[in-house]
Formats: structure tokens, sequence, C-alpha cells
């Protein structure tokens, strides 16, 4: 499994074209021969993933009975707007209009590596989002989260 770290501030064109960090690139050794894959996330933001990890989430997604309505309706909202990117050869990606404007992203754009993945704010909106918690609220989310989180792995949470 991947595991991307970093967080990049980076503007678009007016193309609505990205050029993807140096540093990220790093992370990244096989992205100019086998490029991206970019979807719509959970809020109000979009998520890169390499093609492998892209294809393991095809996988999972395809383990879903898909006789049961709620498995369709989110197999239906995961692949909605799913779109390959490819570098060109100044190290750019062309990010699709329909999920620009999904996201309100325009000019500033925030990328957050978590883990597997790459989620794409809009700066404003990422701001906004991280502004709006206090430290307080992350020490009682980390309580409630991480907190009863069995680390040792045998199984006694």
């Amino acid at each position: 499994m991947i595991q991307l770290i970093g967080e990049f501030e980076c503007k678009l064109d007016t193309k609505g074209r990205m050029v993807i960090p140096a540093a990220l690139k790093r992370q990244l050794p096989d992205v100019e021969r086998e490029g991206l894959v970019m979807n719509r996330g959970f809020e109000k933001n979009l998520v890169i993933y390499t093609k492998e990890e892209w294809s393991k989430k095809m996988l999972q997604l395809s383990k879903l009975n898909q006789y049961n309505e709620k498995n369709r309706i989110f197999i239906r909202q995961f692949m909605r707007g799913a779109t390959e990117l490819s570098l060109d050869s100044a190290g750019r990606v062309l990010l699709p209009k329909s999920l620009l404007e999904y996201a309100h992203v325009t000019g500033e754009v925030f990328l957050q590596c978590q883990f597997d993945k790459i989620e794409v704010w809009a700066k404003d909106e990422y701001e906004k989002m991280m502004d709006s918690s206090t430290d307080e609220d992350f020490s009682a989310l980390a309580e409630e989260v991480m907190g009863g989180f069995n680390f040792a792995g045998d199984g006694n949470e």
C-alpha cells in the first residue's frame, strides 16, 4: 500500500491544469507512465488515486452485492465523474471542468495526502473547514476515535 504524506498549495492555470508538486511527484514513481485517477470526494472535494490504488478500490466495489439497491447507489455515486489523468511534458494534469465545478475549485488548490489518496480542495474551502475546529475539538475527536483503539493489534479493544 502506498503511503503518501504532505500538504501542498497549487494553482490552476487558465485551462484548468495543475502542476504536480515535485515533492509529491517523488512519492509517485510510476505517475508519468501510468497516470492517475480522479473522482469526487465525500465532502465537496476531489480525490486523486494512483492507478494501482484505483484498481484496488474497483476490486472492493466489484465485491459488493449489486442486487442491493444501496450498494448500486453507492457505486454510482463513488464512480460519478471518475476520470483518468495523464501528466503532460511539463508535469501538469488537466483537471476535468465538471469535477472542478463540483468542488468549487477555481484558482488556488490545496492538496492533502492521506495514506493512499490525495484530497484536492479549493484552498479557501479547506481553510474554512480546518479553521472551524479548535484544538479542544481535535483533542476530543482524538479521544473519541483513537481512545479505545488497540494499538497492540491483539483484538482486545
